[in-house]
């Protein structure tokens, strides 16, 4: 048999298609092929756990230097997110394009998000956190914040210790029930379990008027319901905007809150997700976020350069110590706040 005359075909294999997640992993697309693409995908949908009104100013800057790129913002607990996305990335059918994580969000997030060579895009490496999985774009210090009608300047508590004053009991003291204002007692080496529990229990005996989470109190403190309560310091801010008679208690160390924006697994506009996200990274961009307090701040206490962000000046004019959390600081708060809880006596159900 004459193999020379023989026809030698081979069966023709598709080769994969590779999605642009995977060119970012492989080899980074260009800033100017980046911002092409994602110019032709069009839009991008954003959703994180702020009102859009204080995302909207740095929404419109990012939607004038790129055009025809529109993006859709949707406000969603960083909770309900995750579970949603838990189930799109299973199916392979993800709606978000830009996912927002904090708190006890941040491990979960870490493995829905894709990985992104986000320095390639102007990110400094310090904001590309956890692998480069997700990007630091804000902080919102957890803080103690009181009715200035109805506290005293002499009265006005400094310290953990100063909350369990006999003056502050029956109800004067508002205060998130999944103890997530108690976070930096897990993450401060001084301070730590025993501690907090030990606190916890002498608090509960002061009988405060507990809440659904950390911000619910707010209201109650500008109104006078109660006198002192838990808060975030872009909301005590907001409201001494506003006249209301509130104020910020120097009560030190706390937690600074870093918020995080990832591109999901399977995004369906993977190109603006990163586009946006590496925007919102930018000077201008943290600019315009500053403007309703929600820009970055160092992730521990540093006072040498608060520059224009009010939250900085505010929280380092009070001498407030703060600490950044770690991977592993994130996965011990999963453990931390159940016994935090039971300390309380929150934990009812």
């Amino acid at each position: 048999m004459n193999n020379r005359n023989k026809t030698n075909k081979r069966a023709t294999v598709p080769r994969p298609k590779m999605t642009l997640m995977a060119v970012f992993a492989a080899v980074a697309l260009t800033m100017d092929e980046l911002v092409k693409q994602a110019q032709t995908e069009g839009e991008v949908d954003w959703s994180a756990a702020k009102p859009q009104a204080q995302m909207q100013p740095a929404i419109d800057l990012f939607e004038q230097k790129y055009p025809g790129i529109k993006v859709k913002y949707t406000n969603t607990k960083a909770p309900d997110q995750v579970s949603q996305l838990k189930v799109e990335v299973a199916a392979k059918k993800v709606s978000i394009d830009v996912a927002f994580a904090g708190g006890l969000t941040v491990p979960p997030a870490q493995t829905l998000a894709d990985t992104v060579d986000w320095t390639q895009y102007g990110v400094p490496a310090e904001d590309s956190m956890f692998s480069n999985k997700l990007v630091y774009i804000w902080s919102a210090p957890k803080v103690w914040a009181y009715n200035t009608t109805k506290v005293k300047p002499a009265d006005v508590p400094h310290t953990w210790d100063d909350l369990l004053n006999p003056r502050w009991a029956g109800g004067q003291v508002a205060a998130d029930s999944r103890a997530d204002f108690m976070t930096v007692w897990d993450l401060d080496p001084s301070m730590g379990q025993d501690k907090a529990d030990a606190w916890a229990k002498q608090f509960a005996a002061q009988k405060p008027h507990y809440t659904t989470d950390t911000t619910s109190a707010e209201s109650l403190i500008e109104s006078g319901q109660v006198s002192i309560g838990t808060s975030l310091i872009n909301l005590v801010l907001e409201a001494q905007k506003k006249g209301a008679p509130v104020a910020m208690a120097p009560i030190s160390p706390t937690n600074a809150n870093e918020s995080y924006l990832y591109v999901p697994k399977g995004a369906p506009h993977p190109a603006a997700a990163v586009l946006l996200t590496s925007f919102l990274s930018s000077d201008p961009a943290q600019a315009a976020l500053a403007k309703s307090y929600n820009s970055r701040i160092p992730t521990s206490t540093d006072c040498s350069n608060p520059g224009q962000s009010t939250v900085l000046k505010t929280i380092c004019a009070a001498g407030i110590k703060w600490d950044p959390t770690t991977a592993d600081g994130y996965t011990s708060l999963a453990d931390f706040f159940p016994k935090a809880q039971t300390a309380l006596g929150t934990n009812i159900g």
